[in-house]
C-alpha cells in the first residue's frame, strides 16, 4: 500500500504542478494581451512602436546600475501630473475636429527657436536648468495669444533599461511638460503627449554623450484653420 500511495502522491504533485504552470503561463499571456493591446491612437509615428501609458503598473524597473531605484513613494509623486485630464478630442478619431499626427509638423523657422527641445538627466523628468523652464514659459505664452494651435509633445529616452521601464519615463518625462504648460494657463485639450521610449533615438551612439541627446522631449504642432 505504502508503494501505491507514494505512486498516488507523485501523480497528485505532477497534475498540480502543471495546473500551476498552465495557470502562470495564462496569467502571462493575459498580461501580455493587454500590454499589446493598449490604445494606439496617439502615435507619433505608425512605425515605431510608442505606447500611451497609462498607469504605474506599466513600470518596469530599471535593469542597469546607472539607474537609481524608485521608492514607491516617488512614483506617486511622478505620476501626479496625469491628474490633469488628457485632451477631449483624440486627433485622427472618427468625429474629431483635430487631425491625426501625420497634420503636425516640426515648428521652422522663428518657432523653431520657440519649440525647442527639452533635456533630461537620467532617470528623470524634472527640468533642472533655467533655460528648459524658459523655453516652458515662452510656448506657453505663445500659445495662449494663438488658441487654435495645437501641440503633440513627445517623450524619449537613452537605450539604457527595459522597454516597458523607458515608455513609462518617456510617458513622464512629456507629460510633466503638459503639466506645466497646463499650469501657466494653456488649455489642456490643445495639448497631447505620447511616449516613444526608446524606440527613436537622436544619437545613434552608444556613449554618454549620445544618451544625453536622447533623454529629450520634442514638439509637433497644429494650427487649426478658422473659417470666418
Amino acid at each position: 500500500m505504502k508503494k501505491y500511495s507514494c505512486v498516488f502522491i507523485g501523480i497528485f504533485l505532477l497534475i498540480m504542478g502543471c495546473q500551476s504552470s498552465s495557470n502562470t503561463v495564462w496569467e502571462d499571456t493575459k498580461t501580455m494581451g493587454r500590454y499589446l493591446h493598449r490604445k494606439g491612437q496617439l502615435l507619433w509615428k505608425q512605425d515605431v512602436d510608442s505606447r500611451m501609458v497609462e498607469s504605474t503598473d506599466d513600470f518596469v524597473g530599471p535593469q542597469e546600475d546607472e539607474y537609481i531605484a524608485l521608492e514607491d513613494e516617488d512614483l506617486k509623486t511622478q505620476f501626479a501630473d496625469f491628474a490633469i485630464p488628457q485632451a477631449k478630442e483624440v486627433p485622427g478619431s472618427a468625429g474629431s475636429s483635430i487631425p491625426s499626427i501625420d497634420h503636425f509638423v516640426q515648428p521652422t523657422a522663428l518657432l523653431a527657436n520657440l519649440f525647442k527641445t527639452i533635456h533630461f538627466n537620467t532617470d528623470e523628468h524634472i527640468l533642472r536648468s533655467k533655460e528648459s523652464y524658459q523655453v516652458v514659459f515662452n510656448i506657453a505664452e505663445y500659445m495662449k495669444k494663438h488658441p487654435d494651435l495645437y501641440l503633440f509633445i513627445s517623450g524619449h529616452c537613452d537605450e539604457r533599461g527595459s522597454e516597458g521601464y523607458n515608455l513609462a519615463l518617456g510617458s513622464r518625462r512629456s507629460n510633466a511638460i503638459r503639466h506645466l504648460l497646463v499650469e501657466k494657463g494653456v488649455n489642456s485639450n490643445n495639448i497631447y503627449t505620447v511616449s516613444c521610449g526608446k524606440e527613436m533615438p537622436k544619437a545613434l551612439g552608444h556613449s554618454p554623450e549620445d544618451w544625453a541627446q536622447n533623454r529629450r522631449v520634442e514638439f509637433k504642432i497644429y494650427e487649426k484653420k478658422v473659417v470666418k
